[in-house]
Order: structure tokens, then C-alpha cells, then sequence
């Protein structure tokens, strides 16, 4: 029965909601975990006969397993989604999630990097190689369009508008949308195709996929998340970074400048203006130094 629900459920994200099979997998493992829960208590219910009774001991659960609020919150929405599809198809008729609230979670400022510190970066990777020459495009894109790292791997080589300055990306939800390139990615980009890439021999399949491995295949994205890691080992960086810091570190940098916070919106593909705003709660420092450049008594 929950196989089956399952497999209907990630049909009707996919079909319905059209999200991503990143977005439907987080969905379902957070099934997976209730699911287990009721095995490891053998609690023997189908979907339609699970109670508020039961979800509240599988909250106690999760809160005793000390995982973070933020892990607890996405499991609850998982579950909310789960059976708010039961509802609405009718498999079930009371919604025992109805009344469950998700932790209170204190909004966390995301880590960037400074400018300084991203040029120690780019400088320190090694341009006589084909990874190099890759690595060094790769981390040009991140930050030069703030970029998710699904969107990178996934940058098709049609997609390239490096003439008049544009990359149109892919986002979440399959939307697409247009982002403007820096004339360093646009160079590095340029010399890792037409030096390197052109001439490899590339995969059935993977043709169209801008950033290749040695073997001619679209990187991964741990792989992605590999180059950044060794990157920041190599400058000594102390501080756990992704290939997101990045994407954080371009809205953070783009808003200091003074850039619209609508237009940095568009850029991220963030669908809401709530979630851009983030980045206006700016470290003290650079607050402090807009307080003395602006305040007329400062």
C-alpha cells in the first residue's frame, strides 16, 4: 500500500507540481522516514489509518533522535505534502497532520566568501591542466552568476550566449530564465571550449552539457562540490564551504554594490522576494561603514 502511494505520489510531484527529481527524492525520503519509524515501533497501518495520535509519537521520535529544527521542519513539510495529496485524490477523508506546527527555526545568515578570498581562489588553480582550465571556468560561472549547483551541471552548450553576454539557465520547477555572464567567465568559458573541450571525445548522451569530465561525461554534483572543497584547502581557507558560498557570496556582493534586490531576484530564479531579502541583513562591518559614509552626523 505505501509502495504504491509512494509511487503515485512522485508522479503527481513530477507531472503536477513539475518539480525536480533532486526535490521529489527529498519529498519521498522523508516518507521513508515515517515509514521506518512505524516499522521500527510495529505499528502496522496503511495510509488511511494513520492518526494524529500516531504522528505526534513520530514528532517525539525525531525530537529524541536530537536531529537540528531545520531537518525536523523539512521532514513535517515533507509529511504535510504527503498526505495533503492523500486528501486531495481522496484516499484519505481526515488529514492527520492538520494541526501539526513545524519548530520555530531562527533564520541562519548564509556563509560567503569575501572578494579577496575568491581571488586567492581562482588564482590558485593551476591553468596548464584540462581540469584546471575547467575549474578555473567553472568557479568563474558560480560566482559570476550565482548559480545552484544543479543548474551548473546541468548548463547546456546551446544554452551559451556568451556574444551578447547571456546564459540561459534552467531552474527549479524546469523554469528557465535568462542571467547575465562576466566577460572573466565568458573568457574562461571560451578558452576551456575551444582549447579542450572541442576536441574530446564526448559520451552518447552527454553532448550537450557544457562542463565533461576526462571521460567525456557530465560532471556530477559532488564532483562540483570536490573542486570547491580541495580549492579552499589549498589557500587555507578555515571555513566549510560549497559551491552555494558562492552563489551566496554573488547576491551578498551584488547588493553591497547597490544592485536592485527585484533584479538579484531574477537572477537567483528565487520565486518569492522574502528569500532574496536574506542577503540585506549584511555583515556589521559593512553596515557600520554605510552608517559612517551616509549618516549625517556620523
Amino acid at each position: 500500500m505505501w509502495e504504491y502511494e509512494i509511487i503515485e505520489y512522485k508522479n503527481f510531484l513530477k507531472l503536477e507540481r513539475s518539480l525536480s527529481e533532486n526535490s521529489i527524492s527529498a519529498y519521498t525520503n522523508d516518507i521513508k522516514k515515517f515509514i521506518q519509524f512505524l516499522e521500527i515501533k510495529n505499528i502496522q497501518v496503511n495510509c488511511n489509518e494513520v492518526s494524529s495520535k500516531t504522528i505526534s509519537n513520530f514528532l517525539i521520535y525525531i525530537y529524541e533522535l536530537e536531529i537540528s529544527s531545520y531537518t525536523q521542519a523539512r521532514i513535517i513539510s515533507g509529511l504535510k505534502s504527503f498526505f495533503s495529496y492523500l486528501l486531495i485524490e481522496e484516499k484519505i477523508f481526515i488529514n492527520p497532520m492538520e494541526l501539526v506546527e513545524s519548530p520555530k527555526l531562527i533564520r541562519k545568515l548564509p556563509d560567503t566568501l569575501t572578494f579577496e578570498n575568491i581571488e586567492k581562489i581562482l588564482k590558485e588553480i593551476d591553468l596548464s591542466t584540462y581540469e584546471g582550465t575547467r575549474n578555473r571556468a567553472i568557479i568563474e560561472t558560480l560566482y559570476s552568476c550565482g548559480l545552484r549547483v544543479s543548474e551548473l551541471v546541468g548548463l547546456s552548450i546551446q544554452n551559451l550566449f556568451l556574444d551578447i553576454g547571456f546564459i540561459k539557465v534552467l531552474g527549479k520547477g524546469s523554469k528557465e530564465r535568462l542571467v547575465p555572464i562576466g566577460k572573466h567567465a565568458v573568457k574562461y568559458i571560451s578558452i576551456y571550449v575551444k582549447e579542450y573541450r572541442n576536441s574530446m571525445k564526448i559520451k552518447d548522451g552527454h553532448e550537450g552539457f557544457l562542463f565533461l569530465n576526462r571521460y567525456g561525461r557530465k560532471l556530477s554534483r559532488n564532483m562540483i562540490f570536490i573542486i570547491v572543497k580541495d580549492l579552499s584547502k589549498k589557500i587555507g581557507l578555515n571555513k566549510n564551504i560549497s559551491p552555494h558560498t558562492f552563489r551566496h557570496s554573488f547576491a551578498t556582493h551584488m547588493i553591497e554594490g547597490g544592485a536592485d534586490l527585484r533584479a538579484v531576484q531574477e537572477m537567483l530564479g528565487h520565486e518569492s522576494i522574502t528569500t532574496t531579502e536574506i542577503y540585506t541583513h549584511l555583515n556589521k562591518d559593512y553596515l557600520r561603514e554605510v552608517v559612517k559614509e551616509f549618516h549625517p552626523r556620523s
